[in-house]
């Protein structure tokens, strides 16, 4: 179950994103990679100007963008700059030489750079710990290893996820903050072994643009423009939306036809992770001056030939096939039964009203950026066209037999339960088949079945994608699949221990265990867990909220009279904010009165009826004591299966829910569980699809 601030347990931001790029990977099958087209059409000015006039007019790229700019260039020079829809709700087309559009994340490159530039002059050292340059910055590290500059650059930093929230885009253009009292504020603790696991990391790149400062002397943003954008030419980029390029900016839209979103401006006001505007056409600039070893046309270098090499070379990986990022790059999408290619750098970038794609080919003296105002896979698209029609051997199925004889990893070890390292809320069941295949579950997709490809890469059935595992000597298990989030890790649970008051042919075993495996639970020896105890409303909304990753609300006014100074209480007002929750007449919410089974599936109820028409429940049958208000929610929760063994069928065989009975610690925990890992969205697709009756 996951929250968002349209209150709604639909996906956050990160997430919809993940289930989009997921969704249309299934509906865009293979013939979508043109493979049978072995040597590929020579990219030229002409069949670029071919391609892009037929890729945005075809009816597959509609649907996906209101309007884009792209650029191409090859072998030094710009052989393609085209805007396409528009820019605004005016109609104004889009111009790639004037349209400014948010770069999003791929500002995390250029702010590379700028790191990059730094250790050039050797005022940076890679390899040494970040707190010699962010002096007054305190952390917690109960590690032996330090976070160094190049864990940051490559999101192996081991902080806990800290990215950024609905506040921090604001409309407050007056409002300044800045990216030393940002990371005070909001400076996370180190919670894996620096170095270890792969987690996208928003934060790595906040610190960087802050020890680019530190170490210069010049504010992020100034240093940027003297040492990157003037040098280059790029005279239209920046951190900072002023009302003056306001005008210029691309308006974001949800999608095609939607209302346009309200401009804004970010907390930080200058956030190197992610706060850049430019033209496609600037983006052309530096593109051509890093395929030229870091020196524009005109002579002028930004990077030494040595910095572009170590900026593109992947520096780890769960498996050769899945490599996972460079000083400023990241891998491309898998393409199918290929893997993704050393050889080709991509940094994508997601903004509400926006998406961008940074795609380099090195080896072929290539460069493509595609922007768009509006959140899509539109470059997913894009980039399998792109590749299929130019560049095909890049889609060459990978030789398995090369990893036949890698040590193979014992199926047993891989089972059990995977958390997304950024993003909790993606989990995912992975149990052992009798016919030596894994089955992946998880609540976007689905099931699917991971058939072993050798050593300890496995091939995604369903999606014809490769994922990886990788057991370190602790025991700790991690893994990369390509569905969901390939910009990460997930790291399966601990082994629980169990409870003594939880025996282990208990009817809510495997549900209180899970839980427990993911910690939301303590997994400590010795406790008892008290199934039969009710939960209380406080510690219901809490619980929902953990395992939908949404943390409590700052607010200091709460919107009920008797939750200030309950400990529970930010997350009650989060849970308000969002609109699951509502007090009594009186204005109380009585936080430790004992929650029933039909407020918690109103709760539910109130997260889900905005994904989900009401009268696709309407005829679901229903026994048992429930209040008529309550009804459309516990419908929805016997169709979607979201409860534990507690709802039977009658003599009659009719599900038999008894709403107005207290929710027990127990049933709390299969509620938990079903909400992490039942493809609710699936089912109810199913239903709308059933025929009348």
């Amino acid at each position: 179950m996951n929250l968002s601030k349209s209150a709604t347990f639909t996906l956050p931001r990160a997430l919809r994103m993940l289930a989009l790029a997921a969704a249309f990977l299934m509906a865009v099958p293979l013939q979508a990679f043109a493979a049978e087209q072995p040597a590929g059409e020579p990219l030229t000015a002409e069949s670029a100007a071919e391609f892009l006039e037929a890729f945005f007019a075809s009816e597959q790229a509609k649907p996906f963008y209101t309007g884009a700019a792209v650029v191409i260039v090859k072998d030094g020079e710009v052989i393609a700059q085209e805007g396409f829809g528009f820019a605004d709700a005016k109609k104004k087309a889009v111009d790639p030489a004037n349209t400014l559009f948010r770069m999003a994340s791929v500002s995390k490159t250029f702010t590379a750079v700028a790191v990059m530039q730094l250790v050039e002059q050797g005022k940076i050292d890679l390899d040494e710990d970040i707190r010699t340059y962010l002096p007054g910055l305190e952390f917690e590290n109960p590690f032996d290893t330090p976070v160094t500059t190049a864990h940051l650059l490559t999101h192996r930093s081991g902080f806990e996820v800290r990215d950024p929230q609905s506040e921090d885009l604001h409309g407050d253009f007056d409002l300044y903050v800045s990216i030393e009292d940002y990371a005070k504020q909001h400076m996370p603790p180190v919670v894996r072994e620096p170095g270890t696991a792969y987690m996208y990391d928003n934060f790595a790149y906040l610190l960087l643009g802050l020890i680019v400062e530190n170490v210069s002397g010049e504010p992020f943003e100034d240093y940027m423009q003297n040492h990157v954008f003037g040098p280059l030419g790029m005279d239209s980029s920046g951190f900072i939306l002023n009302r003056e390029n306001l005008e210029r900016l691309a308006t974001g839209y949800t999608a095609p036809g939607s209302e346009p979103i309200e401009p804004y401006v970010f907390r930080p006001t200058v956030m190197p992770h992610g706060g850049m505007i430019a033209t496609a056409e600037d983006i052309g600039k530096f593109m051509i001056a890093f395929l030229n070893e870091g020196a524009a046309p005109d002579g002028a270098r930004v990077l030494s030939a040595e910095s572009v090499a170590a900026m593109s070379e992947y520096r780890n990986a769960i498996h050769p096939l899945l490599p996972d990022t460079t000083y400023g790059f990241e891998s491309a999408a898998q393409l199918p039964m290929a893997g993704a290619s050393r050889d080709v750098l991509t940094k994508l970038g997601d903004l509400p009203g926006n998406s961008s794609m940074l795609l380099l080919l090195p080896e072929e003296e290539t460069g493509v950026f595609l922007t768009y105002n509006q959140m899509g896979a539109l470059r997913d698209l894009f980039y399998m066209q792109f590749m299929a029609s130019f560049f095909p051997s890049y889609g060459a199925p990978a030789d398995l037999e090369a990893f036949g004889q890698d040590p193979a990893v014992r199926l047993e070890d891989l089972e059990g339960l995977y958390a997304d390292l950024r993003l909790p809320s993606i989990v995912y069941a992975v149990e052992k088949g009798e016919d030596g295949t894994l089955t992946l579950s998880d609540a976007l997709i689905g099931e699917r079945s991971l058939r072993h490809a050798g050593g300890n890469l496995f091939v995604d059935e369903m999606m014809q994608r490769f994922a990886a595992f990788r057991v370190d000597e602790d025991g700790t298990v991690y893994m990369k699949e390509s569905a969901l989030n390939p910009l990460g890790y997930a790291r399966k649970g601990e082994t629980p221990v169990g409870y003594e008051d939880v025996a282990a042919d208990h009817p809510y075993a495997p549900f209180i265990l899970g839980i427990q495996s993911l910690g939301y639970y303590p997994n400590e020896e010795g406790l008892t867990f008290e199934p039969g105890r009710p939960v209380t409303r406080a510690e219901l909304v809490w619980h929902l909220m953990a395992v939908s990753a949404v943390r409590g609300s700052t607010s200091d006014t709460y919107a009920f009279t008797d939750i200030a100074g309950h400990p529970l209480a930010p997350y009650i007002q989060a849970a308000a904010e969002l609109g699951l929750v509502s007090g009594g007449s009186d204005g109380r919410f009585d936080p430790d009165r004992p929650a029933t089974r039909q407020e918690a599936a109103v709760i539910v109820w109130n997260a889900y009826k905005l994904l989900f028409p009401e009268t696709i429940f309407a005829d679901v049958p229903v026994e048992g004591n429930t209040a008529e208000w309550a009804l459309p929610a516990v419908r929805m929760m016997v169709a979607l299966g979201l409860h534990g063994p507690e709802v039977a069928p009658s003599a009659s065989g009719v599900p038999v829910f008894d709403g107005a009975d207290l929710l027990k610690r127990q049933e709390e925990a299969a509620l938990l569980y079903r909400l992490l890992l039942t493809p609710v969205q699936q089912i109810a697709a199913g239903l709308m699809e059933q025929p009348a009756a």
